[in-house]
């Protein structure tokens, strides 16, 4: 069963929710912009993995068929539970490293980006962890735990640490020396530099109590969220990449091959000498400290929210439909999904180009509506593509009412 498939409505429903205790308590805990960055990242993170997470799923199944010391059953209560805590310890192992390994900070740090902290940036999730994130769970399959509850306990590790995204829940006393908190969590995603590098586990913050990373949240020290080089773009593609082009370009920098290559996989924040000489960063001043905004017009505002709509659902039938597709369907799935977050990014950082790009991502629903019958995409229901056609025509009329605002001041 898909839970994540099941759950995305609940997710839609608490944050609606939680728009509202915001109206209610005063407080301005979302951003659209900043919360639709977020969502796209979310959404290519589940698109992209219909096609990568079969490299972990056949990883783990062969680990275990080949290598498992034990022989464990999914009817028995005891390994669902034995299961359940031997995941999160290798999921604190997993964020833990990274954090602190370069390579893997670059999948993660997507995740941290956001500038706000609320139940959208829990699903702001990395399109390329599945890279090297497999090989954390490996000792579960060597332990034995069959892949059906492998995945199981990992979809329900994955649910639980959406609640936790929030500032509207204070600290939950005793729950959190044992569990994973709002508070705790809060701190996760700090860059303030007492909060740095803390409070990894998933469900248990016992793992971080054991090994000397927890972290309270101190009334004295406010949270200042994101990191400490900032996205400062609304892209969902740049997001997964900046980290990566960081790391390439000092490689490329760098004199020593040997440099060139071990940068990858040094701590954090490491740079080779003679880079960090000619091409020095600058230290993060929280003081100066001041949020990405790129102004943009309410009419675009909307206009990007009700296009980004069209981008969940289909997304969300992807999801729904993965067993049934051919793989050259999900492959022309995963990039009309991802051309069209592309094009709201680049609609919300307000470029010059944003307007022309968003005709072209129009335009080429035309020939996607064409190509149905020989795909045997006409196999999804026909008022989907009615609705496709007629969401095609509205849009492209909105997009000329809005035409006079391209006039306007444009972030170049």
């Amino acid at each position: 069963m898909n839970y994540i498939l099941y759950a995305v409505p609940v997710f839609f429903l608490l944050i609606g929710l939680e728009l509202l205790a915001d109206r209610w308590r005063g407080l301005r805990t979302y951003r659209l912009a900043d919360s639709l960055n977020s969502l796209s990242a979310g959404v290519l993170s589940t698109t992209s993995g219909l096609l990568t997470k079969a490299i972990g799923l056949l990883t783990y199944a062969f680990a275990w068929q080949q290598l498992a010391l034990f022989e464990l059953s999914a009817d028995s209560l005891w390994v669902w539970l034995l299961a359940f805590v031997f995941y999160d310890f290798c999921y604190y192992w997993l964020h833990r490293m990274g954090h602190e390994r370069s390579i893997l900070w670059a999948a993660h740090s997507v995740h941290h980006q956001s500038e706000e902290y609320n139940l959208s940036t829990a699903l702001r999730q990395t399109s390329t962890g599945f890279i090297f994130g497999w090989i954390f769970y490996l000792p579960m399959a060597i332990a034995g735990v069959p892949p059906l509850v492998f995945l199981t306990v990992g979809a329900l590790n994955l649910l639980y640490q959406f609640w936790v995204h929030t500032r509207h829940i204070p600290k939950l006393g005793w729950f959190e020396w044992f569990f994973v908190s709002p508070s705790n969590h809060r701190v996760h995603h700090a860059q303030n530099p007492v909060y740095m590098d803390r409070n990894y586990g998933g469900v248990f913050i016992l793992w971080d109590r054991l090994f000397g990373t927890f972290q309270e949240e101190l009334d004295e020290e406010p949270v200042v969220f994101g990191v400490t080089t900032p996205l400062r773009s609304w892209n969902p593609l740049w997001a997964n990449l900046q980290v990566y082009a960081a790391l390439w370009q000092d490689a490329v920098h760098a004199e020593s091959w040997w440099d060139k290559l071990r940068i990858w996989f040094m701590r954090t924040g490491w740079r080779p000498a003679d880079v960090a000489a000619r091409f020095p960063h600058s230290k993060a001043d929280l003081s100066q400290f001041r949020r990405f905004e790129v102004p943009l017009a309410r009419p675009r505002q909307l206009y990007a929210l009700l296009q980004f709509v069209l981008y969940v659902l289909g997304g969300t039938w992807l999801l729904g439909q993965e067993e049934l597709l051919p793989l050259s369907i999900l492959l022309l799935g995963c990039a009309w999904v991802t051309f069209g977050l592309y094009a709201i990014g680049t609609w919300l950082e307000n470029r010059a180009w944003a307007g022309r790009l968003e005709l072209l991502r129009l335009l080429l629903n035309l020939p996607l509506l064409g190509l149905a019958p020989q795909l045997g995409l006409l196999a999804a229901p026909a008022n989907a593509w009615a609705l496709l056609a007629g969401y095609t025509l509205v849009s492209l009329l909105a997009l000329i009412l809005l035409q006079r605002q391209w006039v306007a001041p444009l972030r170049a």
